[in-house]
């Protein structure tokens, strides 16, 4: 495995950002999308929905008890009749206890066991994606906040150049020519800066929507650890712990005892059935029924054993193994398609921080030498072996350099998360985020999975995650001093 990804350098422009009394750093941007991003707090209602299956599945092997009542009044008595009660109330109880139905039960118990199972390595993939975009949120804010200072740093410096163009202007030192570079290449910086701004606050606005508040003063993040070496050791890790491909792995599973449960619709199911019976005329029997010696009240029990053997049913059982069968192939052709995607983003996430991580160190060296290159054009410009232009451009390919410096940072902090997010090594219990209570599923699991009472509707829903309206809109404005190395006016009179 290897070490992190290569400390944040961008000399004064970026080490210039100043702190303040509210300074966030990335671990307190995923603790608080953790508790409070309402993607990841839906997830986990869906899980504790996929829970409930398990008491579902567990509810067709219990004992059934249903009653019945009712009151009747005769309207019109048949003139044969003369031995029947106008008004009479009864009620019924039974009570089912099914012995054996086929498998059905144990097949779909397993099958529902398995689905929380999946559901449960469902979570964790969302976990991961959560905190994969709440990284790049992240670092899009540091390397635009960046990128902005840069341009108000390169809007500075032309402006002093403009004015001490003008000035050798006015004195004859100058052309017209090098007063219109000038402009030309202040109007260009000013563009620059707008689309800048406009990207940071975008940036910003993002940031509110995954993690729930506005950035402040966002502080560097730490190296990311045990980082294959590899793209195969990365593969390997994935194959085995990626969240999505075991939830994958699972559903074909539990589609598997769908299968058998499904032929258990063609199996004969035992119950034992005990039922009672109460009836009342409510004194109103006839006299000569009264004579004959029925009474107005009365109960009634049975009891026995109760045989169903299915003969045939219309197909019925047929076609819904069928079904079965053809939504296991669906799972496991979509475990398939998982694997495949696990692989290629791995391999791809790899590829992707390998590069940035080669560009970071070949933008260093371009930093390094463009901001030679300018002191040189500048020095050489003051005894008149340069233009205008040539500094111009000197600078131009300095600002080109310190964004690619930022943007390949960003890119590869972003893609090598992304990797370890791929291994399934990016989840809450990987990231230290333990400090405010991990969500564990198990709980709600262990609460729901006996439980046999048609009255525990359980808490009322209420919303976990938080709003953002209350937010202020975001501004493009960044803190920081200007790089002393830029200060020197371009358009210096050579000595």
């Amino acid at each position: 495995m290897r070490g992190g990804i290569s400390p944040w350098m961008l000399g004064a422009a970026l080490v210039a950002m100043t702190g303040s009394a509210h300074a966030e750093t990335l671990r307190d941007a995923m603790a608080r999308a953790y508790k409070s991003n309402p993607d990841i707090n839906a997830a986990r209602s869906d899980l504790r929905a996929t829970d409930e299956g398990v008491p579902l599945a567990k509810s067709q092997s219990l004992p059934q008890l249903n009653a019945t009542g009712g009151y009747t009044e005769s309207i019109l008595t048949a003139t044969n009749s003369y031995l029947s009660p106008p008004r009479q109330a009864a009620a019924q109880a039974q009570l089912s206890i099914p012995i054996y139905q086929g498998g059905a039960v144990r097949n779909g118990i397993a099958a529902a066991e398995t689905r929380v199972k999946a559901g449960r390595a469902t979570l964790r993939g969302n976990e991961s994606n959560l905190f994969t975009n709440v990284v790049a949120a992240y670092m899009d804010v540091i390397r635009d906040s960046a990128i902005v200072k840069l341009n108000e740093q390169n809007v500075h410096v032309l402006e002093v150049n403009l004015k001490a163009t003008k000035d050798r202007f006015e004195v004859g030192d100058l052309t017209r020519t090098d007063v219109a570079q000038s402009e030309a290449r202040l109007a260009q910086a000013h563009g620059q800066l707008r689309n800048a701004q406009a990207q940071l606050i975008t940036s910003r606005e993002n940031y509110i929507a995954v993690v729930g508040v506005a950035p402040d003063d966002l502080q560097t993040p730490p190296p990311l650890p045990n980082l294959p070496n590899s793209p195969a050791t990365a593969v390997d890790v994935a194959l085995k712990e990626n969240p999505s491909l075991i939830a994958a792995r699972r559903n074909r599973k539990a589609s598997a005892y769908d299968v058998s449960a499904a032929k258990a619709a063609r199996l004969p199911k035992v119950s034992v059935v005990v039922g009672g019976s109460y009836y009342n005329y409510l004194n109103s029997l006839p006299d000569l029924a009264r004579d004959a010696g029925v009474d107005n009240s009365g109960t009634a029990a049975q009891a026995g054993v109760q045989l169903t053997l299915p003969i045939f049913q219309g197909g019925r059982p047929a076609a819904q193994v069928r079904q079965a069968k053809a939504r296991e192939g669906v799972a496991l052709e979509q475990e398939t398609s998982t694997e495949r995607t696990v692989i290629s983003k791995t391999r791809s996430a790899y590829a992707a921080w390998q590069s940035s991580e080669d560009l970071i160190k070949t933008s260093q060296v371009a930093v390094k030498a463009n901001q030679l290159s300018l002191k040189g054009v500048r020095a050489e410009n003051s005894v008149g072996t340069r233009t205008i232009l040539d500094i111009l451009n000197a600078e131009q390919e300095l600002l080109n350099s310190q964004v690619d410096l930022v943007t390949a940072q960003r890119n590869a902090y972003v893609a090598g998360f992304a990797l370890l997010a791929s291994m399934g090594k990016a989840e809450a219990k990987d990231l230290g985020l333990d400090g405010g209570g991990l969500y564990d599923p198990t709980v709600h699991y262990n609460k729901v999975r006996g439980s046999f009472w048609d009255w525990n509707d359980g808490p009322p829903v209420q919303a976990v995650g938080t709003g953002t309206a209350d937010t202020k809109p975001q501004t493009a404005d960044v803190e920081g001093g200007l790089d002393p190395e830029m200060q020197t006016p371009a358009a210096q009179k050579p000595e």
